[in-house]
C-alpha cells in the first residue's frame, strides 16, 4: 500500500512539473517520468550533496600585517562559526625577530591577556607561547622578523568574541584585537 502511495506521489509531482513548460522542459520531464523512483531520489541526493560540499569547501582568507611600530593593520576580524580560516601574518617592518618579532595568537575566552603575556615573556624558545598556557590558545602563527610572513589554517570556534594578540614581550597591551565569530 505504501509503495502505491509513493508511485502516485511521484506521478503527481511529475505531472505537475510537466504542466506549463516549453518543449525542451517537457522533454526533460518526460525523461524524468521514465526514471524509477529510486533514480529520482538518488539524483536529488546528489544535488544536495554537491551543495553541501561547496559550502564546506569555502575558505575565509585573512591577511593581517604587523610593523616596526608595534601595530597590526587590523583590530577586528569577523568570520562564521565553523568556517575554515586561512590567516596570513605579514611582518612588513625591517627589524629582526629578536628585536621586533611579531606573531598572531588567538586566545580562548577564559584567557587573560595580562596573565598570558606575562608568562609569554619567558617562553622565547617556544615563540613566546607559554607551554603552561598552551591550552588557552585556539591558533597561532610562529614568531616573525621583518619581511617574513606565515600562514595558518584553522576552524573558526563557536559564536563569540575572542581576543587576538602578539605575544612578543611587551607587545600584547598594544597589539591586540577582536576576532568575532557569528
Amino acid at each position: 500500500m505504501n509503495y502505491l502511495k509513493i508511485i502516485l506521489s511521484i506521478l503527481t509531482v511529475s505531472l505537475f512539473l510537466s504542466c506549463g513548460r516549453n518543449q525542451e522542459t517537457e522533454q526533460a520531464s518526460s525523461d524524468e517520468n521514465q526514471m524509477t523512483s529510486k533514480e529520482i531520489m538518488q539524483k536529488e541526493a546528489e544535488k544536495k550533496e554537491k551543495t553541501e560540499v561547496t559550502e564546506e569547501e569555502e575558505i575565509i582568507k585573512i591577511v593581517i600585517e604587523a610593523d616596526d611600530q608595534m601595530q597590526y593593520n587590523l583590530d577586528e576580524m569577523t568570520v562564521k562559526a565553523g568556517s575554515t580560516v586561512e590567516l596570513t601574518l605579514k611582518h612588513v617592518g625591517q627589524l629582526p625577530k629578536d628585536q621586533m618579532g611579531h606573531n598572531w595568537v588567538l586566545l580562548k575566552p577564559e584567557a587573560s591577556i595580562m596573565q598570558f603575556s606575562q608568562k609569554a615573556s619567558s617562553a622565547k624558545d617556544n615563540d613566546y607561547i607559554p607551554e603552561s598556557l598552551a591550552d588557552q590558545v585556539i591558533a597561532n602563527t610562529k614568531m616573525l622578523g621583518g619581511g617574513e610572513e606565515a600562514t595558518i589554517t584553522f576552524e573558526a570556534p563557536e559564536k563569540g568574541t575572542y581576543d587576538f594578540i602578539c605575544s612578543f614581550p611587551g607587545h600584547a597591551m598594544i597589539m591586540q584585537g577582536k576576532f568575532i565569530v557569528e
